[in-house]
């Protein structure tokens, strides 16, 4: 009877049976947070939950800060004003970022657009800005943080995080222990802080033209002749008539640095 229960649940889509490396088989209950698995994250932006979801997004991005909580306000905004309720990662939803700092860690976070689903673009402008869009739709919003100050703590307690984020990143001076707790309270208060504050206090908000981006194209790989490591056809050159990477043939490739997108060949890495 058990038997013929699975069974059943398997062929109406309930679980899922995989044949394991030894001969065995496992079972998976397909789950709707498995079918959906930024169900949570969903529920909260429409109940404009921000605070929860920058909690959640602490688990991505390490640690909490200003940079972070923009980035999720920032979605949380212009889902609200386009109109989007869910994001399957599947590129249908758009989010365009000028910058490579904190504030896309919020974006990817609380978007579901990422580096790794080709729904982040990133355009190295050096601003803290973001563009959204839905693919089919004529509307995009974008987003810019403006020079704004965090409605928190006293002066004394807004110039110590200063202070403290100063030497910990900018001259990246090592923190003592309680100078390093200390600095993360001051980061959780600002952070929290800043997803209360009025939208138009913090971001210049405007419509704009939708971006023309085709979705990502699907490429074979190749074998390089050298180190026998599949590349991407597109980033393989040749030699003698046989694939080689950019590894091995020394040609110029580009990389993404906290400075923005340089030459890889001028960094040793």
């Amino acid at each position: 009877m058990l038997f013929k229960t699975l069974l059943r649940d398997v062929l109406v889509g309930c679980y899922g049976l995989f044949s394991n490396n030894t001969g065995g088989i496992w079972v998976i209950q397909i789950t709707d947070n498995l079918l959906n698995p930024r169900k949570k994250i969903q529920e909260l932006l429409l109940k404009k939950d921000t605070a929860q979801v920058l909690e959640m997004a602490g688990m991505l991005h390490g640690h909490y800060c200003v940079g972070l909580a923009l980035g999720v306000k920032a979605v949380e905004v212009g889902f609200t004003r386009l109109g989007i309720s869910d994001n399957t990662g599947m590129e249908e939803i758009m989010a365009v970022v000028e910058c490579n700092n904190c504030f896309v860690d919020g974006i990817q976070f609380a978007s579901g657009c990422s580096l790794g689903n080709n729904a982040l673009v990133y355009k190295d402008l050096g601003k803290t800005a973001v563009t959204f869009y839905r693919r089919g739709s004529d509307e995009a919003v974008r987003l810019c943080v403006k020079s704004f100050e965090i409605k928190t703590g006293s002066k004394e307690e807004q110039k110590e995080a200063q202070e403290l984020f100063d030497k910990a990143v900018k001259r990246r001076e090592k923190l003592s222990v309680v100078e390093s707790k200390r600095l993360k309270v001051l980061s959780i208060q600002r952070s929290f802080a800043v997803i209360r504050q009025p939208d138009e206090d913090v971001f210049t908000i405007s419509e704009c033209d939708v971006p023309g981006l085709s979705f990502a194209p699907i490429f074979d790989s190749q074998e390089c002749c050298v180190c026998a490591e599949k590349v991407m056809e597109t980033k393989a050159g040749f030699r003698n008539g046989k694939p080689i990477c950019r590894t091995c043939s020394q040609e110029e490739f580009h990389m993404v640095l906290g400075s923005g997108i340089t030459s890889g060949n001028a960094v040793r890495v």
